[in-house]
């Protein structure tokens, strides 16, 4: 009972001191903290935790409040709620300690495996900025073990793992790891849940990581993504265009890109510019064989080829073999005839202007079937004719 009356204690002073607007919550609180009810308490207490005035409340609230009925708690609400109150934590390494504590606490828990890594995975946050990038990869580790044995995992705890490993391999510049990351964020939050800045800032990084990422040659998932959007109007729309000119293999479009003042401002791209012309004849390439149908892959020129990736014709042969041995493409090379057959291409995500071009093939197939189908019907009938005869 003496745990009651300390906890009735510190909200009426709670309230008392507490602004106008945060006044009612704890008077809340003290009601039906009295009752028992602790649904109704959790959901209270995150309305409270998501009010900006509430910042300075959020750790005392805890250690005086909150503690005392965790266990009755919803787990999860309950880490979502200490890991906004420990961003109150100025101190980084008491910030962690305050984390810490809860997913030490959950950790041989065979219920609460998915709110033990939200703890966890918050925790490396916190590592990460104090650049321990051992202690957050082996949170990583730790907890992809975990979420890979989970069913109906909650896209708050999927959105804080990939939140935290992008973040870890940007720092690293990894940059397919980081792009792989990144996407299956977004697909975990609305847009609505990020603010202008933030989609600027990782539409600007994922374009980056695209065009820089070793062993990326498909961009479609991005180009379609509405992150992708913010750029239109910002000073890094030149970047959202040679993202568009990668993927549809444009060599004139990069190379007036690729001159352009803010290019030239980018130094991790002016010195990567041998990397991504190799990348852009790869893509070129791709782009060339997807255009044309299928009779025509059988038996095509290296001229042709050369043509279309801006490469030389002596350079056609180690371009075909380095985007075979990738798996970019499928096929052979006749180097006496000097041509190429290529019977696969590694499958992307399509833009418009690509899936015009099969809506156009598709057209141009079913009227060639149409023109055998009536050819064959008037020599039927000529045969019939002659029969009758």
């Amino acid at each position: 009972m003496q745990v009651d009356r300390d906890v009735t204690v510190y909200l009426s002073k709670a309230k008392q001191s507490a602004p106008a607007e945060l006044k009612e919550f704890f008077a809340q609180f003290e009601d039906l903290y009295d009752r028992k009810l602790w649904h109704q308490l959790t959901v209270a207490l995150t309305k409270f935790a998501a009010l900006p005035a509430a910042a300075p409340f959020l750790v005392p609230v805890y250690s005086e409040f909150v503690s005392e009925w965790q266990k009755r708690m919803n787990q999860l609400a309950l880490i979502q709620f200490v890991t906004i109150a420990s961003r109150t934590i100025k101190d980084p390494a008491a910030s962690l300690a305050f984390l810490s504590v809860h997913a030490d606490r959950l950790k041989d828990s065979t219920t609460d495996a998915d709110s033990f890594v939200l703890a966890t995975m918050e925790a490396a946050h916190i590592r990460l900025v104090a650049s321990d990038f051992e202690g957050c990869k082996k949170s990583i580790d730790e907890c992809e073990v975990i979420l890979a044995n989970l069913t109906n995992v909650d896209t708050i705890i999927n959105a804080s793992f990939y939140r935290v490993a992008a973040d870890y391999y940007k720092a690293k510049a990894l940059y397919p790891l980081f792009y792989h990351n990144a996407l299956l964020f977004l697909s975990s939050v609305s847009l609505e849940e990020l603010s202008a800045a933030e989609k600027v800032e990782r539409a600007y990084d994922l374009s980056l990581s695209a065009l820089l990422g070793d062993g990326l040659y498909n961009f479609g998932e991005l180009l379609m993504h509405p992150i992708l959007d913010s750029l239109t109007n910002s000073p890094s729309a030149w970047l959202r265009n040679l993202l568009f000119a990668f993927n549809s293999g444009d060599n004139d479009a990069f190379e007036r890109i690729s001159k352009s003042a803010d290019f030239l401002k980018m130094p991790l791209l002016v010195s990567s510019l041998p990397f991504l012309s190799q990348k852009l004849c790869l893509m070129s390439l791709m782009e060339s064989v997807f255009r044309r149908p299928k009779e025509e892959r059988g038996r095509l020129p290296f001229s042709t080829v050369a043509k279309d990736t801006r490469v030389a014709v002596h350079e056609v042969e180690h371009l075909v073999m380095k985007a075979l041995s990738l798996g970019l493409i499928k096929g052979s090379i006749d180097e006496i005839d000097q041509t190429i057959s290529v019977t696969w291409v590694q499958p992307r995500v399509l833009e418009m202007s690509q899936i015009k071009t099969i809506r156009d093939r598709l057209s141009q197939w079913s009227g060639n079937v149409k023109e055998k189908v009536v050819a064959l019907e008037q020599e039927e009938a000529i045969e019939i004719s002659v029969a009758a005869e």
